[in-house]
């Protein structure tokens, strides 16, 4: 079995809300919300894939400092597994574009369950209400 290794963030802003990003049209999972995040590529630490997805992503930079471990989610996929760590953060650089999304949304943690988000990130919801 294959394990796929993802990092993933729930980028919180001073008025308590989570930034998540909606998948675009021609990938798997195409109009879901998700936290923002990537694989974690060979040679890389899931800090510092995270640190590059969000470059790449969101336009934004992270200090690894400012990112929290806060919880995972391990989801099997067919022949593959997908084990998904969520790091919180509430300080960064620069202004989060949608840059690999096609919308971003600032939400309040409670207002998560009412959105359509892949069935690994579902599971983390309710810890990260009792976090924030």
């Amino acid at each position: 079995m294959q394990l796929i290794l993802v990092s993933a963030v729930a980028i919180v802003d001073a008025d308590g809300r989570v930034l998540v990003q909606r998948r675009p049209e021609g990938k798997p999972m195409a109009g879901l919300w998700e936290f923002p995040g990537g694989k974690v590529e060979g040679g890389e630490t899931p800090e510092a894939a995270l640190i590059r997805e969000l470059r790449e992503e969101l336009a934004i930079e992270v200090d690894p400092a400012c990112l929290a471990p806060a919880t995972f989610a391990s989801e099997a996929l067919g022949e593959r597994h997908l084990l998904l760590l969520l790091y919180v953060c509430r300080k960064w650089r620069g202004t989060p574009q949608p840059l690999a999304a096609s919308a971003l949304d600032w939400v309040r943690p409670v207002a998560l369950h009412a959105l359509d988000m892949p069935p690994a990130d579902k599971p983390l919801i309710g810890l990260l209400e009792a976090l924030l």
